[in-house]
């Protein structure tokens, strides 16, 4: 099926009064805090589905401990991909694509970010963003990619995912899937958000299992 051109979706963000910027800026606000309460040493960050990553790459470049971070941001569209490349040139991040094992290395990679190939050899990740997603795939997809989420995530590391509240929700599944792949729920949105928001960010509390790649974790279907 065709899919919608993303790129024009993302003007959205540039009107501060928008739903799409209230929750860039709850999204922003958690990856302060996983940056925030990290452990000493270095921290891995993997996007999904990273955009023009608008979310991870201010924060990161901003905060104190942006030389422990190691990041890899996925998205599938080239241009969308080439957007989030000069933002993080733009910001001082180092792109070290031929050695993203390295602390302080931020990639962007041209791919499809539910392909395993494109990521099982980076985690697992003390910061995993899952936004954007839960919104366009099927409930079976959103099911399967928290499940595998835990292999991907590591102790004490920190999943943020979005998804909308409009009925039926299924915000309270997502929470209870997370719940059975070990996460423990840090914080969620402000109800008052529009119901087209939310975002939660949740706590992987076992060590994870290898990530044994195989399938895709999702697919877009709109």
């Amino acid at each position: 099926m065709e899919l919608r051109d993303w790129k024009p979706w993302f003007a959205a963000y540039d009107d501060p009064e928008s739903p799409l910027a209230g929750r860039l800026a709850v999204v922003r606000d958690g990856i302060t805090r996983a940056l925030d309460e990290a452990a000493a040493g270095p921290i891995r960050i993997l996007s999904l589905c990273a955009g023009e990553g608008r979310d991870v790459i201010p924060v990161v470049a901003a905060h104190p401990r942006r030389a422990d971070v190691t990041a890899r941001l996925i998205e599938f569209d080239p241009e969308i991909a080439d957007v989030a490349r000069n933002a993080a040139a733009e910001a001082g991040l180092t792109d070290q694509t031929d050695q993203s094992d390295q602390t302080g290395a931020f990639t962007v990679v041209t791919g499809d970010a539910a392909d395993p190939a494109n990521f099982a050899d980076f985690g697992p990740a003390d910061l995993l963003l899952l936004c954007g997603i839960f919104g366009n795939i099927s409930e079976a997809d959103i099911s399967n990619t928290v499940a595998r989420a835990a292999a991907l995530t590591a102790r004490g590391g920190t999943a943020i995912w979005t998804r909308h509240r409009r009925e039926p929700s299924l915000v309270p599944a997502i929470h209870d899937w997370f719940a059975q792949a070990g996460f423990a729920a840090l914080w969620e949105s402000d109800p008052a958000l529009p119901e087209s928001v939310y975002v939660a960010g949740h706590r992987q509390e076992r060590d994870p299992a290898p990530f044994s790649g195989g399938d895709k974790l999702f697919t877009f279907i709109k």
